[in-house]
């Protein structure tokens, strides 16, 4: 069962001369912070496309740049220069805004952290998205408790975060991304935090959630996470130094 997409308000944009396919194309984009002798050469004319319904892992160490990418992926930075276009609209040319809906409607953030809020149920904190996409709360309830089911987590949806393990509130946070429909899953270490048996029951979600026709993106410094996607972008230093097709 899939999770239908959230109606938002239509953003302008400008459309490329790619094909249709193309949900994310970085063109020769760089990133620096600060100036002169300290500027930060984040990335250095990084290019890098990405099709619907592929699975992308972009490992990279500290500092080299992955997390950078992760921020403009995900429109939570813009290059220094270089165009970037998502899904067909050219990011730069739009207000902060507009931006914001792109980033609301196109993608569906999981992290780390989890970023739930403690004191509010599963359902609640699913249901958090589609508050700022000003539905109506019968229907945030309907389409977060369709989210919730998607995951295996219909039965624990009145329980909160610390009555969950690790893996369960992971798996509300994908259910959370879910909730609004977006076409791209991106994924910033969603497995950093999780024992052995709970990372290998959300990749197996992702796994499946891919094959359903979900692109997934997943930033990781672990091979065995990376192992899981079927392309490979390895990033240092601020450049892609391996791009390739693992399966």
């Amino acid at each position: 069962m899939r999770v239908p997409a959230v109606q938002v308000p239509v953003v302008p944009v400008v459309v490329a001369s790619v094909a249709a396919d193309a949900l994310i194309d970085i063109r020769d984009v760089t990133k620096t912070y600060g100036h002169g002798e300290t500027a930060v050469h984040a990335l250095r004319g990084v290019s890098l496309r990405v099709d619907a319904g592929e699975y992308v892992a972009v490992m990279g160490s500290s500092g080299s740049g992955k997390s950078t990418l992760m921020n403009i992926l995900g429109c939570l930075d813009v290059p220094s220069r270089g165009e970037y276009w998502l899904d067909g609209s050219n990011v730069a040319g739009l207000s902060e805004d507009q931006q914001a809906l792109v980033r609301g409607r196109k993608i569906g953030f999981i992290f780390q952290s989890f970023n739930l809020i403690p004191r509010t149920s599963a359902l609640a904190n699913v249901e958090l998205p589609l508050t700022y996409a000003h539905l109506r709360r019968a229907e945030r309830r309907k389409r977060a408790s369709r989210a919730l089911d998607l995951v295996g987590l219909s039965d624990r949806a009145d329980h909160r975060p610390n009555q969950l393990s690790g893996g369960q509130q992971q798996r509300v946070a994908i259910a959370r991304a879910l909730a609004t429909g977006p076409r791209i899953l991106l994924a910033d270490e969603p497995t950093g935090n999780l024992d052995a048996h709970s990372t290998d029951e959300v990749l197996g979600m992702f796994d499946q959630l891919n094959s359903e026709g979900r692109t997934v993106v997943v930033i990781t410094h672990e091979h065995d996470v990376a192992a899981r996607a079927r392309r490979l972008i390895q990033v240092s230093d601020g450049r892609i130094i391996v791009d390739e097709v693992t399966r």
